[in-house]
């Protein structure tokens, strides 16, 4: 038997089946218990092989994102925020606008919970099966620098075009050069129609132009690409992190 257990094992290993290799002897014994016909049995080593192989996917595609912390839509507080329109939200969570290549601008001051949304929004896709990236607006345009510099700017651009949906996060935290005004333009434009962005910002549109190195004819050229096709989602209230300071 213990031949037998080890040449098993080994077949397993070789098929790349680790949760019947973990798990048969568990279920042959459940099933000699409870009487279950051979069809069960396999039935529910398979089920289980195909949910552990669902689960590593997710964990890949998690891990791929570069997430900065594993964040839901059940984990945001709304009674903070002073408004917010919670139906909309809720909406943008069934992701019907990634089929659709859609966007998603998240707009409000410091702390207020975009970015928590932001990243909530990336791990459901994770979870749906879709690539998603997340980074901040300085991280691509340095990014963007950094691989002109090595010849390497068409595969940093293809980086950024590979996820079905791309955060963009802090757009308009930090001042941004015309290296980097275009380099923005050109992500944007390029996943206009193909790929879905999400963007946080703390600035109206109108000052979008103070973004992009003053420069308002790209600034109107990538706000007709990126407002499209978009949902934006405004949010007032003071900062989040500042709740335990009180006004006395």
């Amino acid at each position: 038997m213990a031949m037998t257990d080890a040449l098993l094992a080994k077949h397993l290993g070789r098929l790349q089946l680790p949760y019947f290799a973990q798990h048969h002897q568990t279920l042959m014994a459940e099933a000699a218990r409870e009487s279950w016909p051979h069809g069960r049995f396999l039935e529910q080593l398979v089920v289980g092989e195909v949910a552990r192989r669902d689960e590593a996917l997710v964990a890949r595609r998690v891990k791929a994102a570069r997430l900065p912390g594993i964040k839901t839509l059940d984990g945001f507080d709304w009674s903070w925020p002073k408004k917010i329109n919670r139906a909309q939200v809720q909406h943008l969570f069934r992701l019907e606008f990634l089929p659709q290549h859609g966007n998603v601008i998240l707009l409000g001051g410091v702390g207020v919970g975009k970015t928590h949304l932001a990243v909530a929004l990336a791990y459901a896709a994770c979870l749906q099966g879709r690539m998603a990236l997340f980074t901040s607006a300085v991280d691509i345009v340095n990014a963007l620098a950094a691989a002109q510099a090595t010849g390497g700017i068409k595969r940093e651009m293809a980086r950024l075009m590979k996820p079905s949906l791309l955060v963009v996060d802090e757009l308009g935290y930090l001042p941004i050069d015309k290296f980097g005004a275009d380099g923005l333009f050109q992500v944007i434009s390029q996943r206009y129609e193909r790929g879905s962005t999400v963007i946080t910002t703390n600035r109206a549109f109108k000052q979008w132009p103070e973004i992009f190195n003053n420069d308002s004819t790209l600034t109107s050229a990538l706000l007709d690409r990126l407002l499209h096709h978009a949902e934006s989602v405004v949010i007032d209230g003071r900062s989040y992190r500042m709740r335990d300071q009180t006004d006395a």
